[in-house]
């Protein structure tokens, strides 16, 4: 079950030091899962995320029969190769569009009907950009009006060749792992680079996929391997951290293996246009998903932007830019346009992440597409994070350079992705006392 609502209130900073880790990446925890699901053998993971929404993927995985241990330090998920059982209820994605979105695509696959629903904000998420080329593969979905519960009635699909609309690293896993189980061979054309842990991760669990030029190809029919591997710190949380440390004057904070996916750090560059000193250490970097050792401190503060071209490759990282942005000296800038995706997320975050900054006290100008922040003197504020746990983790952020206590009326939401995240801000926090 979700954590109860908590209201949290954060006092000021004047100093931020220290050295974090960060709950294992996310996305690559999602992704580990479902393929060690499918794979033949037992499978091993080490720095599953701790967040909620991981956990409901194993929980949806359980409900098909797959059999899943978690020991305080690994999962150990035993695969399904010939098959998942046939769920008796609708497995509970809660709050979690990539188990929704990516789970789809497996269970079109099997034989099998599946009823996938979640909470109120996943319900009212589009879900069309995923269940329009599953249809084209052979699948029959139901929903309600493109919207969850989605229900799945597995067939045999045959391969096909797609174009998102939209650049989603979602609709391209989703498609990727349908054609996995597809006849003949399917293909996904990118509109614009997104993150690829779906294909490595293939790769990783021994399956032939072919990338180039903008496209994904994948051979249906081949058999996965139970593999053990180790999931790093997820980038996307460490932004908030590398905000807070830009943002503060004297601020330094050093983050212990975090992934650096080439398909991900493109943050790294916007931190350093902002102003930030941002030093980088990759461990491995030949290693399937590279990782290693981020520091981030407060150098200079200068008016940013993020290209639409680039929103893509850093779409969850834009409300911990936005705090940055908004513990700026008075009248600095930044800019997001092209970013239109931000407004099916789990909440409407251009409007949310306006709305929020507002009441702190940032001047800012909403688009369709995106946002204009002009940093002003932030004050104390009662804050509303439309339960969306990167809401509450940017409002938190951006508060410790408030002149007065900011109260957020239900932190829980952090536990989606980053349950340790108030332990973590109040170390980094005092550190520096």
């Amino acid at each position: 079950m979700r954590p109860s609502a908590v209201t949290e209130t954060i006092a000021p900073s004047e100093r931020v030091q220290g050295r974090v880790t960060v709950p294992g990446d996310k996305s690559i925890s999602h992704r580990y899962a479902m393929l060690a699901a499918l794979a033949d053998g037992v499978s091993t993971i080490r720095g599953y995320s701790t967040g909620f929404d991981c956990r409901t993927t194993l929980a949806c995985l359980r409900a098909l029969g797959v059999d899943i241990a978690w020991d305080p330090d690994r999962v150990t998920i035993t695969g399904r190769p010939d098959g998942f059982v046939q769920p008796d209820r609708p497995l509970d994605a809660e709050n979690s569009g990539t188990t929704m979105r990516l789970l789809s695509g497996i269970l079109a696959a099997q034989p099998l009907v599946a009823t996938i629903t979640g909470d109120a904000s996943l319900c009212r998420r589009p879900m069309r950009r995923v269940t329009s080329p599953l249809t084209t593969m052979g699948a029959r979905v139901d929903s309600n009006d493109g919207r969850p519960p989605l229900t799945i009635h597995g067939a045999r699909l045959h391969g096909i060749v797609h174009q998102p609309e939209v650049p989603s690293a979602q609709i391209k896993s989703c498609v990727l792992l349908a054609g996995l189980g597809a006849s003949g061979t399917t293909t996904v054309h990118e509109p614009a680079p997104t993150r690829d842990h779906t294909e490595r991760g293939l790769q990783t669990f021994n399956a032939q996929v072919a990338s180039e030029s903008g496209q994904v190809t994948i051979a249906g029919g081949q058999r996965l391997t139970a593999r053990d591997v180790t999931v790093p710190g997820d980038l996307s949380s460490a932004a908030f951290w590398a905000a807070l440390a830009a943002g503060t004057p004297g601020g330094s904070v050093t983050i212990d293996g975090v992934g650096l996916n080439p398909t991900r750090t493109t943050v790294l560059e916007i931190l350093r246009r902002a102003g930030a000193d941002v030093e980088v250490h990759v461990d491995d970097p030949a290693s399937a998903e590279p990782s290693g050792t981020l520091r981030v401190a407060a150098r200079d503060w200068n008016d940013f932007s993020i290209a639409p071209s680039e929103v893509p490759g850093v779409i969850d990282e834009i409300p911990a830019l936005a705090a940055l942005a908004a513990m700026m000296p008075e009248g600095r800038t930044f800019e997001v346009r092209g970013a239109a995706e931000l407004r099916v997320k789990e909440s409407d975050r251009i409007s949310c992440l306006a709305a929020g900054l507002r009441a702190m006290g940032s001047q800012v100008e909403e688009f369709e597409d995106g946002f204009r922040l002009t940093a002003r003197r932030l004050h104390a504020a009662t804050l509303d994070c439309a339960d969306d746990h990167r809401l509450v983790m940017a409002f938190a952020i951006a508060a410790t350079r408030a002149s007065g206590f900011v109260t957020i009326l239900d932190s829980s939401p952090a536990a989606i992705s980053y349950p340790e995240f108030f332990e973590n801000l109040c170390g980094l926090t005092l550190a520096g006392a």
